[in-house]
């Protein structure tokens, strides 16, 4: 008797041929989306992470700009990255969609700043929150995963750290000097 608790779910059926149900739905999904976004906001403020911050763009929670910052003692170190964070409206139940700003020279980024990054796809879960994304992307860029890149020239370089440290440092400092 487990569910007796708990109220009880609108069917897929009642809500395609119910505009008023659909629309009711839709909005509390869109106020618990939201509640949920402003909590992850409080305790990330709130959190005495080093070097991972985030905050919605504009005045919309469904667009946040995050920061990372290399991770002493990896090649990164000292280098900061922009991400840009969009939340579907089923989050957290389906992730978002995360991509780098900043052009990040990596084997798991394209030139697109897309992120190869299980937990942003298939190992996604609604456990998962905007702190746990901006470490594993943090924790990623010190360890990537060769075997699946999306960059292959840094893939090929990634075992000689010297080479691939002077590529990196020469990207990064070309895109600061766009700006």
């Amino acid at each position: 008797m487990a569910s007796q608790n708990t109220a009880p779910r609108r069917t897929a059926s009642a809500t395609a041929t119910n505009p008023k149900l659909k629309s009711t739905a839709s909005t509390m999904d869109g106020h618990a989306v939201t509640r949920r976004l402003q909590q992850e906001l409080m305790q990330l403020m709130g959190a005495a992470d080093l070097g991972i911050s985030a905050f919605p763009q504009g005045d919309s929670l469904f667009s946040w700009i995050g920061t990372i910052k290399g991770v002493s003692g990896t090649v990164y170190e000292g280098l900061s990255y922009k991400l840009l964070l969009k939340f579907p409206s089923a989050y957290p139940f389906n992730a978002p969609t995360v991509t780098f700003e900043t052009p990040c020279f990596h084997p798991n980024v394209d030139e697109r700043g897309n992120i190869c990054l299980d937990i942003l796809k298939d190992k996604w879960s609604a456990l998962y929150d905007v702190r746990t994304i901006l470490l594993s992307i943090q924790s990623l860029l010190g360890e990537p995963n060769n075997e699946s890149p999306l960059n292959g020239q840094a893939a090929g370089l990634w075992a000689n750290q010297e080479e691939f440290k002077k590529l990196l440092l020469q990207k990064y400092n070309e895109n600061a000097n766009k700006k």
